[in-house]
């Protein structure tokens, strides 16, 4: 037996052990119950979070990936392999933009345009045409200041809604301008700087296309056939016989015209606007212009009778590169139009109503080119629809208009047409406009219309 302080040191030891063995089972017991409340919250939050996001099954080939990737996390971090970039264009240095000569105004010549635009594309090839359609950008404009008409802004902005529709629906880009660029160069000639400054903003853009802010689509399906202009660099409406028979000014309209991105065009709209206000020789072109031609009533140099006059006296210069388009309203005399919309209307229910359901068919409005071709099939040879309706004469902003007609007349028939257009863009909403006159009101279009009876309202 040992000694009673060897007894008490082996008493002291063995309690000193008891007590760190219970130490020892209460922390366990502690971190049990602390790994257990953790659990006990995290299987709490992801109970209430599967009431958020339904559930979702694994996959057990996502649950073998999981633990490779655990894994791998282990052995240490992740060599990511280089991923390519996707082909994308670069802007280069040397591109006519860096030339400090380079100038957007008109009078300012540029030379080597084809070379200096073909070098620009070739820098961006996703912007090229390439061998699909041609890239046309629409450019219109109105005033800079407020108009006098009391509802010429309300007019000009449904003009402008009109072009946004029609260039939504067919992938034309539109640039809208209401400053005037070259202050010299004024009403109608006003349009020619921003086509030029166009031409240099836009090189992807194979034709410039300028509407006058007083014309608009009445036929939103329809697309210039542009293959028809592939030798022609300027499309204009109006007639051949007119021009180099009967010498008149009014033997097209220089309102609306497809112009091609091109150093002719550079160079033809140089020698066009030479005729213009900027011109010195601005007042001599008035007196010659209108000797030239007998119909014309106003002393002023116009881009109309210029262009007319380029026709009849360069023809061999100019006019095989000028396409006069006839078959079709490319810009049409709106007075000649109106009557003939309620008409058109009920030719065309009546081709869908006879004609195959897939004509009446509810779609998206991405795929309405599809439709549109299927319509005019079924269509053939009846009327079509007037593709650009020109108030020439009636000025929406100013208020002023021809005396051959009255400003009321001018007012409704723009109601009327900005109406009958706008309802072939609403019917793919799924509602329509009953009265052409009330552009306030419309009602829904029911199933399988006009086979189904009920809508209307034209277009």
């Amino acid at each position: 037996m040992g000694s009673p302080e060897s007894q008490t040191q082996c008493s002291s030891s063995t309690m000193a052990k008891h007590a760190l063995r219970n130490r020892a089972s209460l922390c366990f017991s502690d971190g049990c119950l602390f790994l257990g409340g953790v659990l006990m919250a995290l299987l709490l939050v992801w109970s209430f979070s599967s009431f958020a996001s339904p559930p979702t099954s694994i996959p057990s080939e996502t649950l073998a990936s999981s633990s490779s990737a655990a894994a791998a996390a282990a052995e240490g971090p992740p060599q990511c392999a280089p991923v390519a970039a996707p082909p994308r264009d670069s802007e280069q240095s040397g591109n006519f933009y860096d030339d400090p000569e380079l100038s957007y105004s008109i009078g300012r010549p540029v030379r080597g345009w084809d070379g200096k635009r073909q070098e620009w594309l070739r820098q961006h090839p996703s912007l090229a045409s390439g061998g699909g359609r041609e890239r046309v950008l629409l450019v219109t404009g109105s005033q800079p200041s407020p108009c006098k008409n009391k509802i010429g802004d309300h007019l000009l902005l449904r003009f402008f809604k009109n072009k946004v529709d029609y260039c939504r629906l067919h992938g034309c880009d539109v640039f809208y301008n209401n400053v005037l660029l070259q202050p010299q160069m004024f009403s109608y000639w006003a349009k020619y700087p921003v086509v030029r400054a166009a031409m240099l903003a836009h090189p992807e853009a194979e034709w410039i296309w300028w509407v006058d802010s007083d014309a608009l689509f009445t036929d939103m399906d329809f697309e210039p056939p542009l293959d028809r202009y592939k030798g022609y660099n300027l499309v204009v409406h109006g007639w051949r016989d007119l021009i180099y028979e009967k010498k008149s000014w009014t033997s097209i309209n220089a309102g609306v015209f497809l112009i091609r991105n091109c150093q002719w065009s550079m160079d033809f709209m140089d020698v066009w606007a030479g005729t213009g206000p900027q011109s010195p020789e601005y007042e001599r072109w008035g007196h010659v212009l209108s000797s030239t031609f007998a119909d014309k009533l106003f002393p002023e140099s116009d881009d109309q009778s210029a262009l007319v006059y380029l026709l009849l006296t360069q023809k061999d210069r100019y006019g095989n590169k000028i396409y006069v388009e006839s078959d079709y309203y490319f810009e049409g005399y709106w007075e000649e139009i109106l009557g003939t919309l309620p008409n058109i209307t009920r030719e065309y229910e009546d081709t869908e109503r006879r004609g195959p359901q897939a004509l009446r068919r509810r779609h998206a409005e991405k795929a309405s080119g599809y439709y549109a071709a299927r319509r005019a099939e079924a269509a053939g040879a009846a009327r079509k629809r007037p593709f650009v309706t020109h108030f020439t004469g009636c000025q929406p902003c100013s208020g002023a208009y021809n005396q051959m007609y009255s400003g009321e007349s001018c007012w409704n028939g723009m109601v009327k047409a900005l109406n009958f257009a706008d309802n072939q863009v609403l019917r793919r909403y799924g509602y329509v406009r009953p009265d052409l006159m009330d552009s306030a009101v419309v009602k829904p279009i029911p199933f399988d219309y006009p086979a189904g009876g009920g809508g209307g309202g034209g277009g």
